[in-house]
């Protein structure tokens, strides 16, 4: 499955990155397992994207929870609680 992901705001200057299309093992179906993937990715990810850390997460622009089914050609953006214009 292909999906874009989308960084916003602290995360986004954290991983220095602001988005990117990632092809998802075929193990990876919901935004939380999306999460723990990307946690593997190093350990930058690993504290940006820690169980406990407060962030936000949406799938195709509406907020999404952990269990969130991901689809293919999805958009998953992760962004901190506030965020400023």
């Amino acid at each position: 499955m292909k999906i874009q992901l989308r960084f916003f705001a602290s995360i986004r200057e954290a991983l220095n990155l602001s988005q990117e299309t990632l092809e998802l093992p075929a193990s990876i179906a919901t935004v939380g397992e999306l999460r723990v993937f990307l946690r593997t990715r190093g350990p930058v990810w690993a504290e940006v994207l820690a169980e406990g850390r407060s962030l936000r997460m949406a799938f195709n622009q509406e907020l999404a929870s952990a269990d969130t089914a991901l689809a293919e050609s999805g958009e998953v953006a992760f962004f901190p609680p506030v965020t400023g214009g």
